[in-house]
């Protein structure tokens, strides 16, 4: 049975459609290992939508984001640094899981 990764339900079409291939999560979601197939369901309700790989999990602190960053998150790095605040306010320490969707 695979491990299981929410994703709030705005990120939904961009991962379906391959725009969103990076999720930032703190050291609670560090714990996923390449070549790891993780089962993606909306946060909100639970509701699952597809299957993801795993491709890497690194850590990052959060000013060491770049534009390449946002771009995988398909979003601007203002954006996504406001999104992370939001989720994690005040947390410097974070990883990048890298996925492709399946």
């Amino acid at each position: 049975m695979a491990r299981e990764i929410t994703f709030f339900s705005r990120f939904e079409q961009d991962i379906m459609a391959g725009r969103k291939t990076i999720t930032i999560r703190d050291a609670s979601e560090s714990h996923f290992q390449p070549g790891e197939v993780l089962r993606v369901s909306r946060n909100e309700d639970g509701v699952f939508f597809c299957f993801i790989d795993v491709l890497s999990v690194t850590p990052i602190r959060l000013g060491a984001l770049t534009e390449a960053h946002a771009q995988q998150e398909n979003m601007t790095l203002s954006e996504l640094k406001q999104v992370i605040n939001d989720i994690y306010p005040g947390l410097d320490e974070l990883f990048v899981i890298a996925f492709s969707k399946r």
